[in-house]
């Protein structure tokens, strides 16, 4: 099974990664982008067969190491 996982800011986080890409993007000469958040996506490879253990499996990776539950959000998608 693989877990893809997309990790971004909660709602009202500052994100100065995010500002410096919508500076850049101005800079640039990309006009009309009212703001812009930076994530993470992550790809794990799963030995379990079983979607329902994977989501478990994973939930707990991302509360114990890849996500910050405090200003980040997280996303799950299992897939066979």
């Amino acid at each position: 099974m693989k877990a893809r996982i997309k990790i971004t800011l909660k709602n009202g986080v500052l994100d100065p990664q995010g500002k410096a890409i919508e500076h850049a993007l101005s800079s640039l000469g990309f006009s009309g982008v009212n703001e812009v958040r930076q994530g993470k996506y992550i790809e794990v490879d799963l030995a379990d067969g079983d979607a329902a253990n994977a989501r478990e499996t994973v939930e707990k990776m991302c509360k114990d190491l890849l996500a910050n539950t405090v200003i980040e959000n997280y996303d799950i998608e299992i897939a066979s």
